[in-house]
């Protein structure tokens, strides 16, 4: 498990491009038959990456977390960003298919992954974790992709048109404090999460996927007249302190996991800057 320790915004400045990308992009995640973690500690949130190739993988406990199983103090969203595949948690086995969402709640014990494409153009599945300290128990909870709650928000005229699917939140799937989603734009449109904003009350992170191969978001963030930029390609995340701006503009059309964690549960508790404002 690799570490990454918080930062704080007057920092930022004196950095270069790699000590950017060493601190906030999270390349490489998925490797066959095998689950990489970091550890972030923004609100001491962790990211995994799982692809089965060859063989199940089991979700291991890390000891950098002391606990005896990962979920013995934890909760987490997964979203399948790959081929079709299996999540046992707990001997209760589900069938997640590209872009769905399962909630695994403190206390489960032993969870596994499989794939059920990989030999087959559809490929193996990416099992992607966000996982957050929890307080309580709550169950775990599937959610096939398109099956959450929509919002469809910006406009083919600012290139912003896109589909966004909450899955764990306050008025849907329960959780102690993470909050997760996929949000797709639409053809034409490259640009999310229009007007950028930050809220100090909670992290994020962004995983993009379905980007092409020789496609990349132009990812900003930084304070909103301090903003910096991460070249980011498909299926690589970014984390976002509670303080940094997140939005970006890709070269072709791409979905990404949403996934919050920190103070509180409204998704719409955020402080919006224009982008005539932003330097």
């Amino acid at each position: 498990m690799e570490q990454r320790y918080a930062t704080s915004p007057e920092h930022l400045p004196g950095m270069d491009t790699a000590e950017l990308r060493a601190r906030y992009l999270v390349p490489g995640l998925f490797a066959a038959d095998q689950a990489n973690a970091v550890y972030t500690h923004h609100d001491r949130v962790v990211l995994v990456g799982v692809m089965p190739v060859t063989t199940g993988v089991a979700l291991p406990t890390f000891p950098e977390i002391r606990s005896d199983h990962f979920f013995e103090h934890r909760e987490g969203g997964i979203v399948n960003v790959g081929g079709r595949g299996t999540i046992t948690a707990d001997g209760t086995t589900y069938d997640v298919g590209h872009g769905s969402c399962l909630y695994v709640g403190r206390g489960a014990q032993e969870v596994t992954f499989a794939s059920s494409e990989a030999g087959t153009e559809a490929g193996p599945a990416r099992f992607y974790l966000v996982s957050a300290p929890a307080h309580t128990a709550y169950p775990t909870t599937f959610v096939e992709a398109g099956a959450g709650n929509i919002r469809e928000l910006g406009d083919a005229l600012t290139s912003n048109r896109r589909t966004l699917n909450q899955y764990i939140h306050e008025n849907g799937v329960r959780s102690c404090q993470v909050v997760m989603g996929v949000t797709t734009l639409h053809p034409g449109s490259m640009w999310n999460t229009m007007p950028a904003h930050t809220h100090d009350r909670r992290m994020e992170a962004y995983l993009y996927f379905d980007l092409p191969a020789d496609a990349r978001v132009i990812h900003l963030m930084g304070e909103p007249t301090e903003t910096r930029h991460l070249v980011v390609a498909d299926q690589e995340a970014v984390i976002s302190p509670s303080w940094s701006v997140h939005s970006g503009v890709g070269s072709a059309s791409y979905s990404f996991v949403w996934a919050m964690a920190g103070e509180n549960q409204s998704f719409d508790d955020m402080d919006g800057f224009a982008i005539a404002d932003m330097r």
